[in-house]
């Protein structure tokens, strides 16, 4: 993606259903656990870049004994850091007392068998240690405290909010993290009341009440009676101090999660091949959590999947599989060379099938995998072609002929490389976009000046300020006859508000595009009634509220919108004519069937809170506000 934004969060949990002398004696190290849990984060660390932070509780913990260690960074290096506070307290053991895993867990911190970690992507707010993940909730009640972590945003904080005033808490911040948690956590504190209140009348003694608390605490009712009212995308994995765990995923499937279990370990994860390197397991026994679903383990090692809230129309976020997860996922690289191989068409058409002066190249990094199926898609054209012109010659075969048509093939070269990172520290503007735009570099000589057409893929455009700040301006110099830039994405025409940092509307360049024809077409009464529309929903319930954006992009064809598109990303001042090839929705949906959650796209949010964002975003940019927050 040539436009940097930041995305979904990471999370990786692991469940030790044997004491940690077996994993001593089997693996050599007492420290299984939490090197498994690293590997998994290093695995998954596309998904955060802004912090990282682990939690561990310890199983039949003695009273008066630390038995909840947490550890979270901030930086540049916040994986590597984090991992070395960690290892940093084994320091100074001997031999004798690292292989001692009775007095590792009575005297050392993180040597719990339940571990959990998380990759933080913020997509508002500070970057602080305050706003890492995992959050805690504290207690003198053992089976009262809550780890909490995960991938989500909700579209409805301030209701959410409102409940917990409601219920008599004063929140100490206005955040989905905070509400999330002292929202399970009020419910916690109730279910462990209502199983104390229960027994205490047969005369148990606190500590057989505690065991009674631990053994029948329904994690299930628990989340039911806590998620209720959520709306958004969301994973969220949950360790309670006694013992019990879980990881849920919203009823729409928006947010990913995968998980494994054998009878060493219960692992789970955002992203299927974190689990598939750190244990090497075959994909077939790795599980995705169902939509709506929790995966529930208790104290005592049971192992549950159980239905939370009633599962929605699958509406799995599909900018997982056409860039934010890693293409290592057997599934994700095939759908996004078919993202690629589908564009084929449109590109011939637009140098007009012209192979000879065809140059195709791609937007590094991630662009990757599209763009091997783009090159697959355009020689089985060629081959076609090949195959027509050798029959054509019937049985008067010319050696040097037949010679010169199988010599045809797509050029296919690397023009487009990222250079090493710069750092803008000069304080004048325009010396501070001079180095920007330098980011990337191309190499010369391989485009025939004003001759050939330069076809450059990218996996998306967002804004493209980089392609016309940097891309565009630099693959110019080679002077082409035409700069093709094609996206194996469709158009982003609409905010996300299911944790992508794409809530601004106005920093949308199909938006900008949109507003741009309006305002050429004289259309500016109708954008008014349109926010007018917007307006008269604000105070309606998030269920009766209706996507009016959408009557705007209805104005226009999706082929004007795209040369608009290349009208803005054009710089000035350059020779090469720019055109802008999409993605269609329908192709999205044909190459990523099973991840139709396509409502940046589309319009089509899978929650009511989707719809009231979109509206509020609207009503934002026409007010002059764009850089509030919708949600």
């Amino acid at each position: 993606m040539s436009d940097s934004i930041k995305h979904e969060c990471g999370i990786a949990m692991i469940r030790l259903l044997k004491p940690l002398q077996y994993y001593q004696d089997k693996y050599g190290t007492a420290f299984y656990g939490i090197n498994k849990l690293r590997l998994m984060m290093q695995k998954q660390r596309n998904r955060g870049q802004d912090g990282a932070g682990l939690a561990t509780i310890k199983l039949n913990a003695d009273p008066g004994t630390r038995y909840i260690s947490r550890q979270r960074t901030v930086g540049t290096n916040y994986l590597e850091a984090l991992f070395k506070n960690v290892y940093r307290r084994f320091k100074t053991l001997d031999e004798a007392q690292l292989k001692d895993p009775v007095w590792l867990k009575a005297n050392m911190p993180y040597m719990g068998e339940l571990l959990m970690g998380h990759l933080r992507y913020g997509t508002h707010g500070d970057n602080t240690i305050e706003t890492c993940h995992p959050f805690l909730r504290q207690n003198n009640w053992i089976s009262r405290n809550l780890v909490l972590a995960g991938n989500f945003n909700m579209t409805n904080v301030d209701e959410l909010f409102g409940e917990l005033v409601e219920l008599g808490q004063y929140p100490k911040r206005k955040s989905d993290t905070v509400t999330v948690l002292e929202k399970i956590g009020h419910f916690l504190d109730d279910e462990v009341q209502r199983l104390h209140d229960w027994h205490k009348p047969d005369g148990y003694t606190t500590p057989e009440l505690n065991e009674l608390i631990f053994e029948n605490l329904d994690v299930e009712r628990l989340l039911k009676r806590a998620s209720k009212r959520f709306d958004g995308g969301y994973v969220m994995g949950g360790l309670i101090g006694h013992g019990d765990s879980f990881l849920l995923r919203d009823p729409s499937g928006i947010r990913p999660a995968f998980y494994y279990q054998d009878e060493e370990v219960v692992v789970a994860a955002s992203e299927r091949p974190a689990i598939q390197t750190a244990f090497d397991i075959h994909i077939s026994k790795i599980k995705e959590l169902k939509r709506g679903h929790a995966l529930i383990v208790k104290r005592n090692g049971t192992i549950t999947e159980q239905e939370i809230l009633p599962k929605l129309p699958r509406t799995a976020c599909s900018f997982e599989r056409i860039y934010f997860s890693r293409g290592t996922d057997r599934d994700i690289y095939l759908e996004r060379k078919k993202l690629g191989e589908q564009l084929a068409g449109q590109v011939l058409e637009s140098v007009n099938s012209n192979f000879n002066r065809m140059v195709v190249s791609f937007v590094p990094n991630t662009a990757e995998s599209a763009f091997l199926g783009l090159v697959k898609g355009l020689e089985q054209k060629m081959n076609a072609k090949k195959k027509k012109a050798i029959l054509a010659m019937g049985k008067d075969i010319k050696p040097k002929r037949l010679e010169k048509i199988l010599s045809y093939g797509v050029r296919v070269e690397k023009i487009v490389v990222k250079d090493a990172k710069l750092r803008t520290f000069i304080v004048d503007d325009s010396a501070r976009d001079e180095m920007v735009s330098h980011v990337y570099d191309v190499t010369y000589g391989i485009v025939e000046n004003n001759k050939d057409t330069l076809v450059l893929l990218d996996d998306s455009i967002v804004r493209g300020t980089t392609l016309r700040k940097s891309i565009i301006s630099i693959v110019a110099r080679l002077r082409p006859k035409k700069i093709v830039v094609v996206s194996s994405a469709p158009q982003i025409r609409y905010p996300d508000c299911y944790g992508i940092d794409m809530s601004k509307l106005g920093e949308f360049v199909a938006f900008k595009a949109l507003i741009a024809l309006i305002k050429e077409t004289g259309q500016d009464e109708f954008l008014q009634e349109i926010y007018q529309r917007c307006k008269a929903q604000e105070k309606l319930p998030k269920e009766e509220v209706k996507n009016h954006l959408i009557e705007l992009y209805d104005l226009f064809s999706y082929d004007q919108i795209s040369k608009k598109i290349a009208e803005i990303i054009t710089p000035p001042d350059i020779k090469p004519k720019i055109e802008v090839i999409y993605q269609t929705v329908e192709g999205l949906r044909k190459a990523c069937p099973n991840n139709s959650g396509d409502w940046y796209f589309s319009g089509n949010y899978p929650t009511p809170g989707g719809n009231k964002v979109v509206n509020r975003a609207f009503i934002l940019y026409m007010e002059n506000r764009g850089n509030e927050r919708a949600y």
